[in-house]
C-alpha cells in the first residue's frame, strides 16, 4: 500500500489548501468592495447630515438628497467652480494631487496638513424656495496623533456654528478622543467665528470659558488632558475660517456675492 504521509504530499496538499483559501479571499474582497464603498459614502454622508443636526430618523440617502445642496467652490477667491474640476472630484484626492492642490509653507501650515487642496466641495442646505438655511465645511487638522478629519455647520449667517463632527482620527480614547463627545461638541452650538472686524476670534481655550467674558462668544472649553489634541482643533479652525481655508467663500456669502 502507498504511504500517503510523505513530505512532498503533504506540502502538494498544504498548497492547494492555501491557494484554493486565496482564490476564496480574493473572491469575497472583489465581490464586497462595491458593498464597502457604498458604505464609505453612506456614512460620509451620515456624518454630514449629523454635523449639521439633521439626522432625523429617516433615510439617510433621501434626506441627503431632499435637502443638501453640493457645490464646488475655489477656495482663493471663494467663488464656485462647479465646472472648474473632474468628475468625482474628492477634496482628500486633491490635497494629495499636485496639479489640484498648493504646497504650505511653516507659517501658512498652522493645521498641520502639508498641502491644501485648491478647490472644495461645500455643503448647503436650501429651504423651498431656495433661500439659504445652512453651511456645512469639511475641515482637517493634525492633533497629537493623527489628522483629524470633520465637518462644520454654520448657520445663513456664514458666522454661527450650529455644530461640529468628526468622522475619522486616531486620538487617544478618553483623552483627545473625546472630541468625539456629543456634551464637548454641544459647546459649539451658537459660537461666533468672526469678530466684528471680520477677523476670526474663535478658540479652543485651554480651560474653561467665563460665561461672564465677553469673548466667551467665541470661546469653547478645552480638553482636559488633551491639551495637544485642543490646540490642534483650534489651529485646523483658524486655518479652515481664515483666508487660505473658507473665508473668502464665506464672506462672499454673507455679502450675497458667493
Amino acid at each position: 500500500m502507498a504511504n500517503n504521509d510523505t513530505i512532498k504530499k503533504t506540502i502538494i496538499v498544504t498548497l492547494l489548501l492555501c491557494f484554493a483559501c486565496s482564490v476564496v479571499v480574493s473572491s469575497a474582497a472583489v465581490l464586497l468592495r462595491p458593498m464597502q464603498i457604498a458604505n464609505q459614502e453612506l456614512d460620509f454622508k451620515r456624518n454630514i447630515l449629523a454635523a449639521a443636526n439633521m439626522l432625523d430618523g429617516r433615510d439617510i440617502e433621501t434626506v441627503f438628497a431632499e435637502r443638501i445642496v453640493t457645490r464646488v467652490i475655489r477656495l482663493e477667491t471663494g467663488s464656485y467652480a462647479d465646472d472648474e474640476v473632474p468628475d468625482g472630484f474628492q477634496n482628500r484626492a486633491a490635497s494629495r494631487d499636485p496639479s489640484l492642490s498648493t504646497n504650505l509653507n511653516n507659517r501658512e501650515d498652522i493645521a498641520g496638513i502639508n498641502r491644501r487642496e485648491d478647490y472644495s466641495l461645500v455643503y448647503l442646505v436650501e429651504d423651498s424656495d431656495g433661500n439659504l438655511e445652512k453651511i456645512i465645511l469639511p475641515v482637517r487638522g493634525y492633533g497629537l496623533w493623527s489628522t483629524m478629519w470633520g465637518f462644520i455647520a454654520l448657520e445663513a449667517d456664514a458666522n454661527t456654528i450650529m455644530g461640529i463632527g468628526f468622522y475619522e482620527h486616531g486620538e487617544t480614547p478618553g483623552l483627545g478622543g473625546e472630541i468625539d463627545n456629543p456634551r464637548w461638541q454641544a459647546n459649539w452650538e451658537g459660537k461666533k467665528i468672526y469678530d466684528e472686524d471680520g477677523s476670526v476670534a474663535f478658540t479652543v481655550l485651554k480651560g474653561s470659558v467665563d460665561s461672564g467674558s465677553p469673548q466667551a462668544q467665541y470661546q469653547v472649553d478645552g480638553l482636559s488632558g488633551a491639551t495637544l489634541t485642543a490646540r490642534g482643533v483650534h489651529n485646523m479652525m483658524q486655518f479652515w475660517m481664515g483666508d487660505k481655508g473658507f473665508r473668502p467663500f464665506l464672506m462672499n456669502l454673507q455679502d450675497g456675492e458667493a
